[in-house]
């Protein structure tokens, strides 16, 4: 598939490979645009990027655009594309750019090009009769569009700023091949029947309250399912030596500036006042972490030191941005930071690498690494930088780790290590990281004992392996469609007595199971067994135990599997043993 630059040069390249996806759907997005100003002239267009599965563009429409035009819009940009329009570009002076601009009414891209830095010239991508300003690159021809999709519409603030005008952004996706069309859309049916949010509210596991939007209210099987999640994260950090740690929810303002958060970050923070003086509520637990370091001194011989902390977080994000667990106000964040010195960086890295490996396997996930490197926002010197970022990328390279760069995307401290890991119907997930950061023990003048008896600056890794307890949750979720492995159920085994009379021996059942830690449940609702038996598949329950006459005069259960079907019956030991084992794995 040919790409072309704004330069003019052309490159070939494969759908499979990032660059040209977000080549492919710029393009579509020019298409919508197109398609749109065809059937509306007077709309008005804001911006269309690609995004992660598929395009966008936000408009302004003369009159209530809804589901219904989004038919017509798809007809007109098929047209489009058996136009097979070819894409060309070519520079405009800034004078030039925005009278074409203005004297089409097109107010937000005026804006938008009064907004860039001062340029001898500006790049448009023209197809047929549309033009737009753009960095590029985009694809060829249109024609190599041979599948595309309008999805859904929603409101969006221009610039993402609840003062300026709503717009309508208009979803879409596209690919080469009908087939991978046909693939996504099946998958989007599988990601509805999945969805965290249903799932989560039908099993019990959480809610959310209209008195706290992007709020999470665990429910009790919930705090079950967090739990475990929270013991086997403090197992595997305590085996490898990690210290854990507790810091304040809020803390001084000087803090957060010396920091650099207040000025880096303050648009997510949440602020208040005590005693005449500025508080923020945490965004993340670094400067804790910081304050914990320093409270003592340090010497070469403790480290590498290493500080873990589920630290409860609250970033301001936009009400439009919430979804579920996956974007929330509040969330436990799995935080460690190391101290090191600098011959340790490159173990270190390593060690983190490996238990994200260690600990994403025990889910089943599989992962791509994505290194982050400066962006304009950041502190430091180009040096720091240099010398951070290679010990990212030979860290990777020694233990046979493949990434991918992400030009100017680290944090504004240090370049960075994203983890992303790939669910059970293919989509990927961004929640591991390792930061590497120079500039936080700088600015808070760490020191420590070196074995020459001098005074010397630690190095800092910044790290989480779950990122979001409460996000890999919904994570979960979906990748087990709610059908949790035994481990990880907040009821492992549902008790079915078929008549009031076998309470008692359920009861007594139930009561030797839970000694021997399994987590259990008797159903003594005066339902048919049938029904309690569909109800427990419903609820995802692993084991489904039924105890009746045969079973109480054999001392024995009849045991239903949410994988296999009827067990059979089988001696309470014998059942017991059947789910250590599979605990065991």
């Amino acid at each position: 598939m040919k790409v072309i630059y704004r330069n003019g040069e052309v490159q070939e390249g494969n759908f499979a490979e990032k660059w040209v996806r977000e080549a492919f759907w710029h393009t579509s997005a020019h298409v919508l645009a197109q398609a749109v100003k065809r059937l509306y002239p007077d709309t008005k267009c804001a911006i269309g990027p690609a995004i992660e599965q598929g395009f966008y563009y936000d408009f302004e429409f003369s009159f209530p655009f809804g589901e219904e035009h989004l038919v017509q819009v798809e007809a007109e940009m098929k047209k489009i594309i058996t136009e097979s329009l070819l894409v060309q570009v070519y520079e405009r002076s800034r004078e030039e750019a925005l009278r074409y601009m203005a004297e089409r009414g097109e107010k937000y891209k005026v804006e938008l090009i009064q907004g860039l830095p001062e340029a001898e010239s500006i790049s448009f991508y023209q197809q047929g009769e549309y033009a737009e300003f753009c960095a590029g690159p985009h694809i060829a021809n249109v024609c190599a569009i041979k599948a595309v999709k309008l999805l859904s519409i929603a409101g969006a603030y221009w610039r993402g700023d609840e003062k300026n005008q709503m717009l309508t952004r208009i979803y879409g996706i596209s690919f080469p091949k009908a087939s991978q069309l046909q693939e996504h859309l099946n998958m989007l049916e599988e990601v509805k029947l999945r969805d965290h949010r249903k799932l989560g509210r039908e099993l019990g596991l959480f809610m959310m309250a209209e008195q706290g939007p992007g709020f999470p209210i665990f429910l009790p099987k919930g705090m079950i399912l967090k739990n475990l999640l929270i013991a086997y994260w403090r197992e595997i950090h305590q085996r490898e030596k990690y210290m854990e740690i507790s810091t304040p929810i809020m803390l001084d303002r000087v803090l957060w500036e010396t920091s650099g958060h207040w000025d880096h970050y303050r648009e997510n923070m949440y602020t208040t006042v005590i005693d005449g003086k500025d508080f923020a509520i945490k965004p993340m637990s670094c400067p804790g972490g910081m304050l914990v370091y320093q409270s003592q001194p340090r010497s070469y011989k403790e480290f590498p030191l290493r500080l873990a902390e589920l630290g409860l977080v609250h970033r301001h994000e936009k009400s439009g941005q919430l979804h579920g667990l996956m974007r929330v106000r509040a969330f436990t964040q799995d935080d460690a930071h190391i101290f090191m010195t600098e011959d340790q960086m490159i173990p270190e890295i390593q060690n983190v690498a490996r238990l994200i490996d260690e600990v994403y396997g025990k889910f089943g996930f599989q992962y791509e690494v994505e290194l982050s490197t400066k962006p304009e926002d950041s502190i430091g010197s180009e040096e720091e930088w240099e010398q951070a970022t290679n010990a990212l990328k030979q860290a990777m390279e020694a233990i046979d780790v493949p990434y991918v760069i992400n030009e100017g995307d680290g944090a504004f401290y240090g370049p960075k290590l994203d983890f992303h890991l790939k669910d059970s119907i293919g989509r990927t997930w961004q929640c591991g990281t390792i930061q590497l950061d120079f500039q936080l023990p700088q600015r808070f003048q760490a020191e420590y004992i070196g074995a020459d008896g001098m005074s010397h600056r630690p190095i800092m890794i910044h790290r989480v392996v779950f990122g979001s307890i409460e996000r890999f949750i919904g994570i979960l979720i979906e990748h087990y469609a709610g059908k949790f492995p035994l481990w990880l159920s907040p009821v492992q085994v549902k008790l079915l007595p078929i008549a009031e009379r076998f309470h008692d021996y359920a009861g007594q059942v139930a009561e030797q199971l839970s000694g021997m830690g399994i987590r259990c449940e008797v159903d003594e609702r005066s339902e048919k067994i049938g029904y309690k038996i569909r109800e427990a598949q419903l609820d995802k329950i692993p084991y489904m135990v039924i105890v009746g006459q045969k079973e109480l005069d054999a001392h024995a259960v009849s045991v239903r599997s949410r994988e296999e079907g009827d067990m059979g019956d089988m001696e309470i030991g014998q059942f017991v043993n059947l789910l250590q084992k599979e605990l065991e794995v």
